[in-house]
């Protein structure tokens, strides 16, 4: 046997790419802690805190706005499904968290689509998931975004349509739906 044939096959791990932004991140420092641009491995079976108190959160920020816990990323697997999923939990009692426009009160969670948004306060988090082999692992990378991720268009807010397909009586636009390409978006 060759030694190419010996060699273990690496597993690629599910990645939780969040690219961060505040109005204030300069001046007030509250991402100081977080280490940007590299990727830390997490156990799958953790839950990822995220908040102000150091002592029960993986992740802080330096904000007194936000609260000790403000939120959790938990990993799971769809029954007859190998991909991993991030189901997200708001555990502030004090501020809702909006994931993309779905408003989620204290204890509600939901299952993160692969590309979104979350806001709580004036913190914006565009949250892209990249899926992996591995069941045991996953990593998470962070990146500062120099300007606001809604006013740059990089995630354009996105309103419901209503049912009839048109906006108001007075509309020209067809109502048969179009079909369009996600690279058009």
């Amino acid at each position: 046997m060759s030694s190419f044939e010996d060699a273990e096959t690496e597993e690629t791990l599910t990645c939780l790419q969040m690219t961060l932004y505040h109005p204030g991140q300069l001046q007030s420092g509250v991402f100081q802690t977080i280490r940007f641009y590299n990727r830390e491995k997490l156990s799958s079976s953790q839950m990822v805190k995220f908040g102000r108190n150091s002592n029960i959160c993986h992740y802080t920020f330096q904000d007194k706005q936000v609260s000790r816990v403000q939120f959790s990323l938990q990993l799971f697997k769809d029954f007859n499904s190998s991909v991993l999923s991030f189901e997200i939990k708001n555990l502030s009692k004090k501020t809702s968290l909006i994931v993309d426009n779905m408003e989620l009160g204290y204890l509600n969670k939901m299952t993160l689509p692969y590309k979104c948004m979350v806001r709580f306060g004036d913190y914006q988090i565009l949250m892209e998931k990249e899926d992996g082999e591995s069941l045991e692992v996953f990593e998470t990378q962070f990146i500062l975004s120099p300007r606001s991720l809604l006013q740059e268009n990089i995630w354009a807010q996105h309103y419901p349509i209503p049912e009839n397909g048109n906006y108001s009586s007075s509309s020209t636009q067809s109502t048969s739906p179009t079909e369009m390409d996600e690279n058009e978006l």
